[in-house]
């Protein structure tokens, strides 16, 4: 059987860890805000009704197609286009390829950003892997633009943050749903995970600061891993209404079915 992705890459080792997702989905939560066409993750009324379900929707479909047979990949990438096209159809305008690229740049990004801060540096051939596998998934879906390697995407994810990210009403009414839905102690813990891993051009524009109080607890929460005692921590710092999908993301999925739309 062959898969999307190989059994030994180190991509299935990040998307089939909850803790290194949990800041993957961290990081693309604050820069989702700031990107320009963030309008269209409100044309739907999805988002803002429940941002948390809708960015665990994207997190499932990269984790579906990361996980399955390369016929099932493909048939997940598919349907998720054609959810687009639809989006597109109605508002009678289409999604420009930039912002579809920007969503494969975050998932590019936090995907090392985030296995680094968590486990181990990756060396340059891993980060060319995670590149590759998501390459392929734009290639997929019939974009246009993407870069040719991974040299090539570092300097075009440079320019992509410098161009397409702005403070807007939308930012600042995200990040109130955040807010809202998390409760007020847990939205300061995403704060603080944020400062962590996103990039310095959307920790200025969000003004996160530069010091993360979450830092120093790191070594203790890797340390309550190996004595399985981190889903304390997490049934602490977590909205109970998404534990369920939270113990899911340390299993690799079962079957190829396709997530809700994001």
């Amino acid at each position: 059987m062959i898969y999307f992705v190989p059994k030994d890459s180190v991509v299935r080792e990040i998307w089939g860890k909850g803790d290194t997702i949990l800041f993957i989905f961290a990081g693309a939560a604050a820069e989702f805000a700031l990107n320009k066409a963030v309008d269209w993750l409100y044309f739907t009324g999805r988002l803002p009704k429940d941002p948390l379900g809708r960015l665990f929707s994207t997190v499932g479909y990269a984790r579906q197609i990361v996980f399955s047979e390369q016929d099932a990949a493909h048939r997940a990438i598919d349907t998720m286009a054609k959810i687009h096209a639809g989006v597109e159809a109605k508002r009678g305008m289409a999604i420009p390829d930039w912002a579809y690229r920007d969503v494969l740049f975050m998932l590019i990004d936090y995907s090392i950003r985030s296995y680094e801060l968590l486990e181990r540096k990756l060396t340059l051939l891993e980060k060319e892997e995670v590149f590759e596998v998501f390459s392929r998934v734009g290639t997929r879906m019939g974009l246009t633009g993407l870069p040719t390697d991974y040299q090539a995407w570092l300097t075009m994810r440079q320019e992509h943050l410098e161009q397409n990210l702005v403070q807007s009403h939308f930012t600042r009414d995200l990040f109130r749903q955040y807010k809202k839905h998390l409760g007020l102690v847990r939205y300061h813990v995403l704060l603080q995970a944020q400062i962590l891993v996103v990039p310095q051009t959307v920790n200025s524009m969000l003004k996160l600061g530069r010091v993360s109080l979450v830092a120093p607890l790191l070594p203790v929460y890797k340390f309550s891993q190996k004595l399985k005692l981190d889903w304390v921590l997490k049934t602490l710092l977590l909205p109970n209404a998404y534990m369920a999908q939270i113990k899911e993301l340390d299993k690799a999925p079962a079957s190829a079915s396709v997530p809700k739309a994001a």
